[in-house]
């Protein structure tokens, strides 16, 4: 006799389970839609909204045609042009810059997947090469499961944080910042590579965020706040605050990924975003390797679960390598820099040219950019960077917070 109660929800089938409705959840189920519309998807996500409250941004030559193409439904803020401040000068360079927000991400997957497709508000209790079994004991059996949920803390991998707070404010009159600020580094540090984020998102809409690059992942919420107070002052901006995000993101100088890999994995179970390594270990930079996963995955929709899975890790490995020169840049950044003195790196990265920024962003530098972001004066000491790049890194634990 079944263990089922008339309660439980009925067993169901799909062809493709996602597991987690995030950034790359959702554009991996966008981009089967529009390569197989008659293919059954799942889109399985925890809370309540897709995307959950994020904001994502990017320089628009990240992405080929066919990456723009799959962003095309997604209403986003766009400039042309963002400033720079540190200390020794300010710069405005050229580039076409993007953002996207979790609400206008949800909206759009809401109306171009429909609801048969999306399943919000749908913990899950485990997933296996067969299916997935949510908390309420409903069973979705599926050819493929594909597991986009966040990363867990890893003893196998090493680096630092990116710790950030944002603040969404509708100010009581024109705020008069007329293009992004990406980074503005005159700021106090605060024992970290600290600089503010600043987004015009209408005459008396700004975005301001305060990020720092950390040893420990402790978001400290009352300190983050305070500062962003501080800085709203400086500028005269002033109103209501509308919306605030927080988070904690790994920057990964080293570790054994093969490790990782198996320590996440699940057999027969694919891995994609964060999970499945798909990040920029230095920026902690995702959408456009979250492009480049669904659209690949798209491409091969028939393969078995298996064989999806298989590719996903072998894809994992591949990013991996091609990364190695910006981990190395961060085993530099938080082995040799002090914390207080991290900006001066900053400071002479962005006095190069704005195409090789761009190109570092999407983790496409060329052996001509390696040369050009390594050639004349180190921002760090010879030797500190020298035992830097020999020795074991900090392994990514745990993060940390304070709310009082």
């Amino acid at each position: 006799m079944s263990g089922r109660t008339k309660n439980t929800p009925a067993d169901t089938r799909t062809e493709i389970a996602i597991v987690g409705g995030g950034l790359s959840g959702g554009l991996i189920a966008l981009a089967l839609r529009n390569r197989h519309p008659d293919m059954q998807v799942m889109l399985i996500e925890a809370g309540d909204l897709l995307g959950g409250n994020h904001r994502w941004s990017w320089f628009e030559s990240d992405l080929d045609d066919m990456g723009r193409e799959l962003l095309a439904p997604f209403r986003k803020a766009e400039w042309q042009g963002y400033d720079v401040h540190f200390p020794a000068y300010s710069r405005k360079l050229p580039s076409q810059y993007r953002s996207l927000t979790s609400e206008d991400f949800d909206a759009a997957l809401r109306r171009e997947l429909g609801q048969n497709t999306i399943h919000t508000n749908r913990p899950v209790s485990s997933l296996d090469a067969k299916g997935v079994t949510l908390e309420n004991g409903q069973r979705i059996s599926a050819r493929i499961v594909i597991d986009c949920r966040g990363p867990q803390p890893s003893v196998h991998l090493t680096g630092g944080w990116q710790i950030f707070m944002g603040r969404l404010t509708r100010t009581t009159k024109p705020h008069g910042v007329e293009k992004p600020v990406i980074m503005d580094a005159r700021v106090k540090q605060h024992g970290a590579y600290r600089f503010v984020y600043v987004l015009p998102l209408g005459a008396d809409m700004l975005f301001v965020e305060d990020t720092y690059y950390a040893d420990e992942p402790v978001l400290d919420r009352s300190a983050l706040s305070r500062r962003l107070d501080e800085y709203h002052a400086e500028h005269g901006w002033d109103g209501e605050i509308i919306g605030r995000e927080t988070g904690i993101l790994p920057v990964i100088d080293g570790g054994d990924f093969a490790a990782f890999q198996a320590e996440n994995r699940i057999e027969g179970v694919g891995a994609a975003g964060a999970k499945g390594g798909f990040v920029h270990p230095l920026t902690s930079y995702t959408l456009p390797f979250a492009i480049e996963t669904a659209l690949a995955i798209a491409e091969d929709a028939e393969l078995s679960g298996e064989q999806m899975a298989a590719l996903l890790e072998t894809r994992a490995r591949r990013h991996w390598k091609k990364t190695k020169f910006y981990r190395r840049l961060g085993a530099m950044l938080f082995g040799a820099a002090k914390a207080e003195e991290r900006y001066r790196v900053f400071e002479r990265f962005y006095r190069l040219n704005a195409y090789l920024i761009e190109r570092f962003y999407a983790g496409n530098s060329g052996l001509r950019d390696k040369a050009r972001v390594l050639i004349g004066k180190p921002p760090v000491p010879i030797g500190k960077a020298i035992r830097a790049l020999t020795g074991k890194g900090r392994p990514l634990t745990a993060h940390k917070e304070k709310i009082g």
